[in-house]
């Protein structure tokens, strides 16, 4: 399962890359304040369907252009359920700043079983499968080792749309600024989250997540040594949407700071 997946998110990087060639020319549709979906989004997911449903008509999808689709062959709610971002990072894409990637997650009986996180201006494919370990490109990943919040480079994510609360999050901004050595905004949460397996963030938390924003960056984290949960430390982050992921080292200081500012 986990080889059909690479070849779907490499045919989904493909179209992307070809599409950043002439970026002047992609249309651009707004879904509300700051959300924006490109024909690139849909034809890139539209790849990814047709590559996992022609080996797996039996399967399930949660993808975040077309929403739930249901299998082919099954009226009832099929077990297993691929979850989907075929573009996190729109934004970056359509200025041309390269930080974007494709995300794919099987889940069974809803559970996290396969991961995919493929970032295709480098060319770097982050993948895990549950209890064998994460890898990019082959090597073994492992959590970075720090052991304090001072120390830590921290990964996080600004609200941007119009429901979101900029002033309470701004106050989570300053407080966590304070504690730690610096903090990043990509704009790519999945790939936020394959940095944390990969040692390149110590840590990472963000609030109005997506399914398809972190269910792949999950696995890659725990298959690599690290710890998720909500705010409070909580497993409710994909219903919730709000999620904090660290090294075991650092986990309980990161609950220390955010719990306090949990929604979930």
């Amino acid at each position: 399962m986990l080889n059909v997946a690479i070849k779907a998110a490499r045919r989904a990087g493909n179209i992307i890359n070809r599409a950043s060639l002439n970026s002047e020319r992609i249309q651009v549709t707004r879904k509300q304040h700051n959300d924006f979906v490109t024909e690139v989004d849909q034809a890139a997911e539209n790849a990814i369907i047709e590559t996992l449903r022609e080996a797996f008509p039996d399967h399930g999808f949660l993808a975040e252009e077309t929403g739930e689709i249901q299998a082919l062959s099954q009226a009832d709610q099929p077990n297993h359920v691929w979850i989907i971002d075929p573009l996190d990072g729109t934004t970056n894409f359509i200025h041309g700043f390269p930080q974007y990637a494709v995300s794919i997650a099987l889940a069974v009986d809803g559970v996290t079983q396969q991961a995919v996180v493929y970032d295709p201006n480098r060319d770097e494919l982050f993948t895990a499968t549950r209890g064998a370990g994460a890898y990019l490109n082959n090597r073994r990943l492992r959590v970075a080792g720090r052991l304090k919040m001072s120390e830590a480079l921290i990964g996080t994510g600004f609200p941007y749309r119009e429901d979101q609360d900029v002033e309470a999050y701004l106050k989570i901004f300053a407080e966590m600024t304070r504690q730690c050595a610096g903090l990043r905004r990509p704009g790519a949460a999945s790939l936020d989250l394959a940095y944390v397996a990969a040692g390149r963030l110590d840590a990472f938390f963000e609030q109005g997540l997506k399914p398809w924003d972190m269910a792949a960056g999950v696995l890659l984290i725990t298959e690599a040594g690290g710890l998720v949960g909500n705010y409070a430390g909580e497993e409710s982050y994909l219903k919730s949407g709000e999620i904090m992921a660290a090294n075991p080292r650092l986990f309980a200081q990161m609950v220390n700071a955010l719990r306090q500012h949990s929604q979930a």
